[in-house]
Order: structure tokens, then C-alpha cells, then sequence
């Protein structure tokens, strides 16, 4: 199942993805009815993940009404999408494709163990929204297409055997870098990193357009990655490439972290 976020009279509203067309179970039931109060779930993306499987089950139950009855459904081409949650929390891993890594040998941590930084909410805006270029903070604006996992079963201590059971289902940031404001360079060349200011700033986490449910991914070790500037490819990996997989990620934040339902982690991205 692959859920969405739109607007619909000014009010964001999730709904599920059928084909080229959004089924808004909240709309269906006030049209025909048949769902129960359980809908009000889908008020709130997080709502959703934390009563999965009841919610997908529910999330199903619309479609087919809605295919059925012709109602609640709304083409995709006539929407505005917005980003599909705002997460409590995005946990960053950096530095985690072979790649990638090469690239940045020189850093005391690479390849050693995922670099550990946080976005906030306040960083996300939706696929199709613009990022904001301000030159006071950033002369070199950077994109780093990446996995994103979100969290839907609490844990602390999550052992890796287990990990992807606490995953609802997975997305796509992008990790928008202020690049000159990340790598700083010393008086003898050598240089330093400061993740803070170089990473969590307004626009500098378009997510989504999707979020897809895990069982559509049984293995996230075998997608295809890839991000375009102006139409030119520019990285074009596959997850298969981590240093650290989706499953050893969720353990390693698991043990800073509680893990809730609608955290996200960003997992590193490839080369270019």
C-alpha cells in the first residue's frame, strides 16, 4: 500500500494511492459510510502508523468501496501532494554507501561507524515544494537523495534480528546540504566537519511524495537509488551498497533512542 498526503479545501488530508487516482477514506465515509469512526485515523499520517495493521486493513477496505461505489477518489493529476508526514524526529546516517565513503575517507569516523546528526520536522516540505537557497547561510546547496525508513513499532535496545519488524514502511528525502557550512578547512588545508549548520535549516528536507508500506518491500537491501538535477543524472546507486543496512541502522538508533511511531531514519546516500 502507498499512502499520500494532499490538501483538500485548504486541509492536508491522507489517502491512498490506486493507480492514477487518491482514495480519501475520510471523504468516502462521509459520502456512503461502511468504514466506522476507526477513519478519523487518516486525519493524521502518524494516526495511521501507529495503528497499523488496523489501518491497512482499513486503508484496503477503502479502496474497494471506493472502486466500488465510484466516490472518494480524486485523480492524482488534479491534486496538490505535500509531504506524507512530518516526522517527530529525523534520525540521519551519513556516510553509509561504499561510495560515498570513498569520497570522503579522509573523515576520522568513515566506514567505521554511521555518522549520527538529527533533522526536525521543521526541515521537511514536500516533494514538489522549492528549497530555499539563502546565500547568507550557503554558497554551495547540495542534494543527497536517500532512503527513508519509517519507524511504526516502538523499541529501545532493538536487536538487529528483529529490526525490521518495527518498520511501517519506507520513503525518499532528500538531505539538502549547505555544503561550505559542513566541510571547513583549516589554515594547513586539513579540514572538519560540522554537521549542525551544514544539515538542519529551512527546506532542507523535501520528503515523499510516498510513503510505501513495508510489505511491499520484504528486502530493503535491493532498491534502486537515484536523483536528477535539472535532468542530468547525478546518482544513480542501489541499497545494496550500504556499510550499514536498514535493519543494523534501526538497532545502532535504538540505542540512543526509543524508536516511535513516526520517527524517520535517513540512511546515507551513494556517490555524485
Amino acid at each position: 500500500m502507498k499512502y499520500a498526503m494532499y490538501r483538500r479545501d485548504g486541509v492536508k488530508r491522507v489517502a491512498i494511492l490506486d493507480g492514477a487516482y487518491l482514495v480519501d477514506p475520510q471523504a468516502l465515509e462521509q459520502a456512503v459510510g461502511g468504514l466506522g469512526p476507526q477513519v478519523s485515523w487518516f486525519a493524521d499520517m502518524t494516526e495511521v502508523i501507529r495503528h497499523a495493521p488496523q489501518s491497512r486493513e482499513l486503508g484496503a477496505r477503502a479502496v474497494a468501496l471506493a472502486a466500488e461505489r465510484g466516490v472518494g477518489r480524486v485523480a492524482l493529476d488534479d491534486v496538490q501532494l505535500c509531504a506524507p508526514m512530518l516526522p517527530s524526529t529525523i534520525l540521519c546516517a551519513g556516510s553509509n554507501y561504499l561510495s560515498h565513503n570513498a569520497e570522503k575517507a579522509g573523515s576520522d569516523t568513515s566506514g567505521k561507524e554511521p555518522e549520527f546528526f538529527l533533522k526536525t520536522a521543521d526541515c521537511v516540505v514536500g516533494p514538489h515544494d522549492e528549497i530555499v537557497h539563502d546565500p547568507v547561510l550557503t554558497r554551495k546547496l547540495d542534494g543527497e537523495v536517500e532512503l527513508g525508513v519509517v519507524i511504526g513499532k516502538p523499541g529501545r535496545h532493538i536487536p538487529r534480528e528483529r529490526a525490521l519488524e518495527h518498520v511501517f514502511g519506507y520513503t525518499i528525502v532528500n538531505d539538502v546540504t549547505a555544503r561550505d557550512r559542513q566541510v571547513r578547512f583549516r589554515p594547513d588545508g586539513s579540514s572538519w566537519y560540522e554537521l549542525g549548520r551544514g544539515k538542519v535549516f529551512d527546506t532542507s528536507a523535501p520528503l515523499g511524495p510516498y510513503i510505501v508500506g513495508a510489505e511491499e518491500i520484504p528486502d530493503p537491501q535491493g532498491l534502486g537509488i537515484r536523483s536528477w538535477v535539472n535532468g542530468e543524472l547525478r546518482q544513480n546507486s542501489n541499497t545494496a551498497q550500504m556499510i550499514w543496512s536498514v535493519a543494523e541502522l534501526v538497532h545502532v538508533f535504538s540505542i540512543n533512542l526509543t524508536l516511535r511511531p513516526g520517527m524517520v531514519i535517513i540512511t546515507g546516500t551513494p556517490s555524485g
